[in-house]
Parts: C-alpha cells; sequence; structure tokens
C-alpha cells in the first residue's frame, strides 16, 4: 500500500515543478528600461545588414523559429516553451531594443548569445531581419 502512495506523492511534485517551470516561461519577458529605449543602429531596410541578419538566423535561430520565425524549427517541439510567431503582430510590436535584448540575453529555453554573436552591428542586423518577417 505505501508504493502506490509515494508513486502518486512523486508524481504530484514532478507535476508541480514541471507546471511551474511552463508557467514561468509563459510569462511576458521583462526587458530592462535601457533596452527598451534603445535605437537599431541599422537603417530599416538596409540590404546588407538584412542579408548578414539571415545568415545568423539560419545559424542560432532557424532550428527553434524556423526557416519564416513562425516557430515551427525542428527542434521547437522538443522545448517546453511555445515558440513565438514573430510574423505576428504582438512581436513586431516589441521595440527594437526590446528584440535586441530578447535574442542575445535569452532566458528558458532561449539560450543567452552574449559570446556568440559577439559584435553590436551583428545584433541590430540580426533584429533588422526579424523585422522582415510581419505578415
Amino acid at each position: 500500500m505505501k508504493k502506490p502512495l509515494i508513486y502518486s506523492i512523486t508524481c504530484l511534485i514532478a507535476l508541480f515543478f514541471v507546471t511551474a517551470a511552463y508557467s514561468q516561461e509563459k510569462k511576458p519577458w521583462t526587458v530592462p528600461d535601457k533596452y527598451k529605449a534603445m535605437k537599431s543602429t541599422v537603417k530599416a531596410g538596409d540590404a546588407s545588414a538584412i542579408a548578414t541578419g539571415k545568415e545568423l538566423w539560419a545559424k542560432y535561430c532557424k532550428s527553434c523559429h524556423g526557416s519564416k520565425g513562425l516557430g515551427d524549427g525542428p527542434k521547437a517541439a522538443m522545448m517546453k516553451t511555445p515558440m513565438a510567431d514573430f510574423s505576428s503582430v504582438a512581436f513586431q510590436k516589441y521595440s527594437d531594443g526590446e528584440l535586441y535584448y530578447m535574442s542575445y540575453v535569452g532566458r528558458g529555453d532561449m539560450p543567452n548569445f552574449e559570446k556568440k554573436i559577439i559584435g553590436e552591428p551583428d545584433r541590430w542586423a540580426l533584429v533588422a531581419y526579424m523585422r522582415t518577417m510581419k505578415k
């Protein structure tokens, strides 16, 4: 009789932690004001920057977020956090600075890219590319 009780308690505890972790990731991003106010150093529509951003996207982002930013990359199904649709109006409403922060600092399943995307121009190029994903 003890084994079913222990098993039930263990399952409830595991369910609690999984639910807590999932709900934490569903919360809106907390972006420091300093980043919210940042302006891109890349002119809107800069073809060279967008091309660089597309290369960075293919290397670092596509596997989870998909080729068009729809959240349908091959690794997306393995993540506990649902991938955002970058073409959505809600996503495109983020300021350039918010996108900059989220794309290189990360949280949860979203890795930190501070040591991989080192150059400031490359980070802004990635933001410029994300801006091309509008519906």
